[in-house]
C-alpha cells in the first residue's frame, strides 16, 4: 500500500513537473522587430528578423549553416556557440555585451585608419557596437550563403533588411 501510494506521488510530482516547464518555456516569436529600447532613435527601418524561417525551414534546407543550431546566432563572451540552447531557453539580449547602441561612427573609423589599427583590434573594438554585431553575424552568413548557393539569395544589402522608414 505505501509503495503504491509513493508511486503515484512519484508519478504525479513527475507530470507537475513537465506542465511546470511547458507553462514556463517562452515561445520565440516567428518574426522579431530588432527594435532594441537602448537606441534614442533608428537611422534606418526596423529589421524584422525571420526566426521562424531561419531555426525551421533554413536550418532543414540548409544544415552546414545550422551546425550548432541556435548557437550560430547565439554565442557567450567569448564568441563560442552556446550549442546547448533550445528553443523558448532564456538568453541574454545582444545588448548586454555589445553596448553601443550604433554603428561605429565614420569619424571614429577614420581614425583607426590614421593609427593602423590591425584587423583584429579592430574587429574586436566594432563589436562593442550592436549594430556591428549584427551586421557582422547576419552579413557574414548571408555572404557565406551566397558565395556557395546561386542565385544569390540571402540579403547583403542595407535595404533588403532595413524597409524604408515611414515618414
Amino acid at each position: 500500500m505505501i509503495k503504491k501510494r509513493l508511486l503515484t506521488t512519484v508519478i504525479i510530482g513527475v507530470a507537475i513537473l513537465f506542465i511546470a516547464a511547458g507553462i514556463y518555456a517562452k515561445i520565440v516569436p516567428d518574426i522579431i522587430e530588432l527594435n532594441d529600447p537602448a537606441y534614442a532613435k533608428h537611422k534606418k527601418g526596423i529589421v524584422k528578423f525571420t526566426h521562424g524561417k531561419h531555426q525551421s525551414e533554413y536550418a532543414k534546407e540548409y544544415p552546414e549553416f545550422y551546425k550548432n543550431n541556435c548557437g550560430e546566432c547565439h554565442h557567450d563572451k567569448d564568441n563560442k556557440p552556446l550549442t546547448g540552447l533550445k528553443e523558448g531557453d532564456d538568453v541574454e539580449k545582444c545588448i548586454e555585451c555589445h553596448k553601443i547602441p550604433s554603428e561605429v561612427p565614420k569619424k571614429l573609423k577614420k581614425e583607426w585608419r590614421k593609427k593602423k589599427i590591425s584587423k583584429d583590434e579592430k574587429k574586436k573594438k566594432k563589436m562593442e557596437y550592436h549594430a556591428e554585431a549584427f551586421h557582422e553575424n547576419c552579413r557574414g552568413c548571408h555572404k557565406k550563403f551566397n558565395k556557395k548557393y546561386k542565385p544569390k539569395k540571402a540579403p547583403t544589402t542595407c535595404a533588403k533588411c532595413h524597409p524604408k522608414k515611414k515618414k
